[in-house]
């Protein structure tokens, strides 16, 4: 197993130079810190364009670079931007990085989505729709099987019935949802799409006004129900 070193600031500097072929003269190169605030980041901000990505095992690295080739095979069907890599390349041995441009905006786990920004969460899941799942397949995206709306279904009545014990919640209002119901809201067969199946705040980028600018993390794609992404 490749044992990732600690990447700190000068090494980081020292990646972006050789990344972008700028020579190694002693300048002191770009300006680069570490998102957020682990004790060993694998991303970090350079200047206020990119953001450096660095793959820290064997696993990452396969959907790192699973990755590339999902947001070029996304990009012409999304109604908003994907990131793009300007370079890629080994930041260790058999370990990948990727240097991608900034998409303008704030997270989506600090800023609102207004109601045009949940039409372009619509236009999202509609061409994610579109794109051909045999060519996502292709890329090594893998195929999921959809949940079982009878296992959750069963689930959510226990936690009801405790609620209701607790005069916190009427149960009677979930048996609503007999087996029947839950058997016609599953995924229909030959229903399966491409996924982003990561669809949180995080990964989206929101403008000042609402609007979804940006999806980032397509790391964890996959072959499955779209309802995945609309709970998400």
């Amino acid at each position: 197993m490749t044992q990732a070193p600690t990447p700190t600031a000068d090494t980081v500097r020292r990646l972006v130079r050789s990344l972008l072929r700028e020579g190694t003269d002693t300048a002191a190169g770009p300006d680069v810190r570490p998102v957020g605030g682990a004790a060993e980041p694998a991303t970090w901000w350079v200047g206020t364009r990119h953001v450096l990505r660095l793959a820290p095992d064997a696993e990452a690295t396969v959907r790192q670079r699973r990755e590339l080739r999902v947001r070029d095979l996304v990009r012409p069907h999304l109604p908003m931007a994907v990131p793009t890599s300007v370079a890629h390349g080994e930041w260790a041995p058999g370990l990948t990085c990727t240097l991608d441009t900034k998409v303008p905006g704030g997270s989506g786990e600090e800023h609102d989505v207004s109601a045009l920004g949940e039409a372009d969460l619509a236009g999202l899941l509609t061409g994610l729709r579109e794109v051909p799942p045999r060519q996502a397949e292709a890329l090594g995206v893998p195929r999921t099987a959809p949940r079982s709306l009878e296992a959750l279904r069963r689930a959510a009545g226990q936690a009801a019935e405790r609620l209701d014990a607790a005069d916190e919640f009427d149960a009677a209002r979930l048996r609503q949802l007999t087996p029947p119901a839950a058997g016609q809201l599953a995924a229909q067969p030959g229903g399966a799409v491409l996924v982003h199946h990561g669809l949180t705040g995080e990964h989206l980028v929101v403008s000042a006004d609402g609007r979804v600018r940006g999806v980032l993390g397509w790391a964890d794609t996959v072959i499955g129900d779209p309802a995945e992404d609309i709970a998400g």
